[in-house]
């Protein structure tokens, strides 16, 4: 099959190569523009363009993907199918018509639930026990076309956001290579009408999204640790009680504190006991893994060893601008 390629994050990758390998034939590659980072203002393309050169395969990275040129370009490739993933860009009626067979769409969970830029995240941040990816037809509204496939998967008890991005990712190929075959037998398969009753959306994080109070349930606070990882991260400051420490660190993985509690009465949120785990609204926190700002992800043990941590010192939350 003929296959116009939409896509620029890594959550995309996994799928680039599966296709070609199940022996489509990839006519365009569709991407972001490239990024200036860095103080010696680096010109970097997105992960997908980069493969795309690397294969030699034609494409394009236009800033508006619905610019009447561009999609004259994106034509004349001539797919049969547009697939999409991690592209970051809205697609639009003109090109959502251009393709006999029509535009996929692969997102990182089980629709209706979670629409939108924080799938993973947010499933892992509201501690949900399964989630998954979804193939479905691309239509104007967000995340709302037929569903064509779904494969689910349960969300470890302390995997991150990041870790589950990446197992998401690859259980992609599977739905996709089963979806495009279901679409080779029978191009018109319409998919099944996502239910808008058991819909859930899923905002894009933001930086202030990750300043964490410990003022909340253990729980809660776990789950949301685990899915802050990597971006934005949940945020605090260490403050140690003798004064000699106050620096911010990002919490990258804790779990609710199992066996013996602490014994140390009236400590309040965010502050450390006896048994070097953090007091919560209700409970304790086990600290997992830990990164100071400026250094390396760490384990807690590490950090603990290193800054001579003990209990009475703190974490606070971070002051938005």
């Amino acid at each position: 099959m003929r296959i116009a390629f939409f896509g620029s994050g890594e959550f995309a990758l996994p799928t680039f190569d599966s296709i070609r390998m199940d022996g489509h034939e990839i006519v365009i590659v569709v991407s972001q523009p490239d990024k200036i980072r860095g103080r010696g203002k680096d010109v970097t393309p997105t992960v997908i363009k980069s493969v795309a050169l690397e294969a030699g395969l034609p494409n394009i990275t236009p800033p508006d993907v619905n610019a009447p040129d561009v999609v004259a370009l994106i034509k004349a490739a001539r797919a049969d199918l547009a697939y999409v993933a991690a592209f970051g860009q809205k697609i639009g009626h003109e090109l959502l018509s251009a393709f006999p067979i029509g535009i996929i769409n692969l997102h990182g969970s089980i629709l209706p639930a979670w629409r939108g830029a924080a799938p993973i995240q947010r499933a892992v941040m509201n501690g949900d026990h399964e989630t998954g990816v979804t193939v479905f037809r691309l239509v104007e509204k967000m995340d709302a076309g037929p569903v064509l496939m779904i494969r689910r998967t349960a969300i470890g008890d302390v995997e991150t956001s990041d870790e589950l991005h990446d197992r998401l990712a690859r259980i992609g190929c599977d739905a996709v290579r089963e979806t495009i075959k279901l679409l080779a037998a029978d191009p018109k398969t319409p998919g099944e009408t996502q239910d808008e009753s058991r819909a859930s959306l899923a905002p894009k994080l933001k930086k202030t999204d990750g300043y964490i109070s410990f003022d909340a349930p253990t729980a809660k606070l776990a789950h949301i640790i685990c899915g802050l990882w990597s971006w934005p991260g949940a945020a605090c400051r260490f403050v140690s009680a003798d004064g000699r420490r106050n620096e911010q660190v990002t919490i990258a993985r804790a779990r609710i504190k199992q066996g013996r509690s602490e014994t140390t009465p009236a400590l309040t949120p965010g502050e450390i006991n006896e048994l070097l785990n953090v007091r919560t609204a209700d409970g304790e926190l086990e600290l997992l893994e830990i990164k100071p700002s400026g250094g390396s992800l760490m384990h807690w043990r590490d950090f603990v060893n290193g800054r001579h941590v003990k209990p009475g010192d703190r974490f606070l939350q971070i002051e938005s601008a």
